[in-house]
């Protein structure tokens, strides 16, 4: 849907809910020239020649659902075109409601982030803060007892404070520190959260708390929201967004606004907001009250927010110690498991039970599925048809093309001498197994990697990749191709999930050019076999680029004294809360695990990775960058995929942290990645 449509089709609600305001728009959008000034804006700043259309939809919605400035806590009824005598008389009618609902508004900040702040928080409480979940977890996480700030990008811990300015015009501050964090609500719960604020040094007072509107907001009240849009780079017109919101951004902001939906659990409105706006209040211009908790919005679609009845409840289970807090179970590895038991985790991660397990095979020799390549491996013998296979784009392949794949080495570093098996999924609940020649398997050997497949998703639950650096080869890109191997268990043309956007790109999950080394030969089977639709997930058109896809690189670069060998094990992270895009529940967060021997300490590194598309996927607003990539530990991967990592969860730099809570350093270059 282009600009116009969108825009239009926000309008079109507008005159049907708002008939005062959207009359004054038609009368300013079709009796003045206004159209010169966005034209102009439009070629300043490089843009495309601006429709006529877009322009009168636009100025139809700066009127009718206007961004105003709130300076000294007082909203600005100044419009960017011709006041609108209906909101002018709205809003100025309960002019001292929101004066003091804008002194308990504030922006929050953060030090050690890669970011300076992270959203919108208003006061509850006499010294609480509520903000969203998906605010808070950037800074802090349940530490097994009690909540914590996550680790600084600089080392140490992050802090995070609330300014109750941040007004334009305005070079003041007054802000307040974050003491503690009193709750993070589970992913399965509502968007928010709590913090405590420390007594101010100076002996400053801080605002009345804002009072929770018991009863429910109802469809067509006027509301408005106070908080802090950031201006998102995410956005397909950036153009639009900067005529909408007067290219101001950080700053507090009023934005009028009517309630579109409200349920039990979840209420809409039409209010103008933008990432930035998370965590900001949803107050009634009736009441003066807040009626709910901004936590998502689609650009001129929806806005969503949790209704104010349901943080009164929490607030109360929070002042009287029934709030429940979330449990973690600690991964179990080979080596510290003695007894299988199952332990309550918190909600959105997987818990399994992962119980040692020693196969004897007495007899004929059996194909060893969960190890990779080396000498203890029974290969099975090459079929009379075998040989080199080289699939061009335009040839199907059969079961028999693959017998000669070695895949995954598991002696691959350290001239042979180091075994790093790769991840044993043996338990896994969702493991595939598939047959070939009579025989069960549940590992898909391809020129040098192998990838594991999940039964339900039809995806691979993880790829592992040899990497030689020093013998890399550029070889062209191949068409894609479907593994016979196990047909109709991956993701093919019958599900519509693939293409351009607003569909999903097939995120390799091996990269293209790590198994393209060798002889020529080796490297072409190596290239091609990447190509594989059993090796890609679905991800967002821009998802796969920046730091999360240099790691292998930059590892290589650290593993010198190993002629630049690195093996790698890629996969995403499978919740039942995945959203469905196309008939297919998309994986929101991927990880990766790098191992290799490190060039200054000559022992096994091993370091795990992870990135997310929520910022896409999820109907929440972030201020962060669209993929942020950490640095967080191994033995957190392993308990949130059920896979087992054996030795590396204790090769990771990050090994003596809680390794079932994600321990993270948010990277925004890649010399912050810890090796040691």
């Amino acid at each position: 849907m282009d600009s116009w449509e969108l825009l239009k089709r926000a309008n079109d609600r507008l005159r049907e809910h708002d008939a005062p305001a959207a009359d004054e728009a038609r009368i300013v959008s079709e009796g003045r020239d206004v159209g010169e000034t966005f034209r102009r804006e439009s070629a300043a700043a490089g843009g495309p020649p601006v429709d006529d259309r877009l322009v009168r939809e636009t100025i139809v919605r700066r009127v009718g659902r206007p961004v105003l400035a709130i300076v000294r806590d007082e909203a600005q009824l100044v419009f960017e075109e011709p006041e609108s005598q209906a909101w002018k008389a709205r809003l100025a009618a309960v002019g001292a409601q929101i004066t003091a609902v804008a002194k308990a508004v504030g922006r929050i900040e953060v030090k050690g982030h890669e970011l300076d702040w992270l959203g919108t928080g208003w006061l509850v409480g006499d010294d609480i803060v509520v903000t969203n979940r998906h605010v808070a977890q950037a800074f802090a996480r349940y530490g097994g007892s009690d909540y914590v700030f996550r680790q600084s990008i600089a080392g140490g811990v992050m802090s995070a404070s609330i300014d109750f300015l941040e007004e334009i015009g305005r070079p003041e501050s007054l802000d307040w520190q974050v003491e503690r964090v009193l709750h993070i609500e589970d992913d399965n719960g509502p968007d928010l959260a709590f913090l405590r604020l420390k007594p101010a040094a100076n002996g400053n007072t801080l605002a009345a708390r804002v009072a929770l509107q018991e009863t429910a907001a109802q469809v067509e009240d006027f509301v408005a929201t106070i908080g802090y849009p950031a201006r998102d780079g995410r956005l397909p017109d950036i153009a639009l967004m900067d005529q909408i919101f007067g290219n101001v951004y950080d700053k507090k902001r009023l934005a009028p606004g009517q309630v579109m939906t409200s349920a039990s659990g979840q209420l809409t409105h039409d209010c103008s907001t933008l990432g930035g706006n998370s965590g900001s209040i949803v107050m009634s211009l009736g009441t003066g009250q807040a009626v709910g908790l901004h936590f998502a919005g689609r650009f001129l679609v929806a806005n969503y927010a949790v209704p104010s009845h349901v943080v009164a409840e929490r607030l109360t289970a929070l002042s009287s110690g029934t709030l429940r807090r979330p449990t973690f179970s600690r991964p179990r590895t080979r080596e510290r498991e003695a007894a299988s038991t199952t332990t309550p985790v918190a909600s959105g991660a997987l818990d399994f039970t992962i119980p040692v397990r020693v196969q004897i095979s007495l007899g004929n020799p059996v194909f060893n599925s969960a190890g990779g390549g080396d000498a203890t491996t029974v290969r099975r013998a090459p079929a009379a048809s075998g040989g080199t296979f080289l699939p061009g784009m335009d040839q199907e392949s059969r079961v028999e093309d693959y017998v000669d794949r070695d895949g995954y080495q598991t002696r691959f570093l350290g001239n042979g001498t180091l075994s790093v098996p790769m991840p044993d999924a043996s338990d896994h609940p969702d493991l595939l197994t598939f047959e070939v020649d009579g025989q069960e398997d549940t590992v898909l050997r391809y020129e040098h990697f192998s990838v594991v497949m999940g039964r339900s998703r039809k995806m691979c639950l993880f790829s592992a990749a040899n990497i030689d650096g020093k013998n890399t080869k550029k070889k062209k890109r191949g068409g894609w191709r479907m593994d016979p191997r196990v047909k109709g268990q991956q993701l093919d043309k019958q599900h519509d999930v693939y293409g351009d956007a607003p569909r999903f790109a097939r995120g390799h999950m091996t990269r293209r050019g790590d198994p393209v080394w060798g002889s020529d030969d080796d490297a072409q089977r190596g290239n091609l076999d990447s190509m594989h639709m059993t090796n890609v997930v679905p991800q967002m058109q821009p998802f796969n680029a920046g730091i999360w896809l240099a790691l292998e690189d930059y590892a290589l670069d650290n593993a010198r004294e190993d002629d630049m060998r690195i093996s790698v094990f890629t996969g995403p992270i499978f919740r039942s809360n995945d959203p469905p895009r196309f008939g297919v529940k998309i994986p929101v967060e991927f990880w990766k695990v790098i191992a290799f021997i490190h060039d200054e300490t000559g022992r096994l590194c091993a370091t795990g990775y992870k990135l997310s598309q929520k910022n896409f996927l999820r109907e929440e607003e972030f201020v962060f960058g669209a993929h942020e990539t950490t640095q967080t530990s191994i033995g957190w991967i392993q308990e949130q995929t059920g896979l087992d990592f054996g030795r590396l969860v204790d090769a990771d730099p990050f090994a003596d942290t809680d390794e079932a809570v994600a321990v993270e350093a948010p990277l925004t270059a890649l010399e912050q990645i810890r090796f040691v």
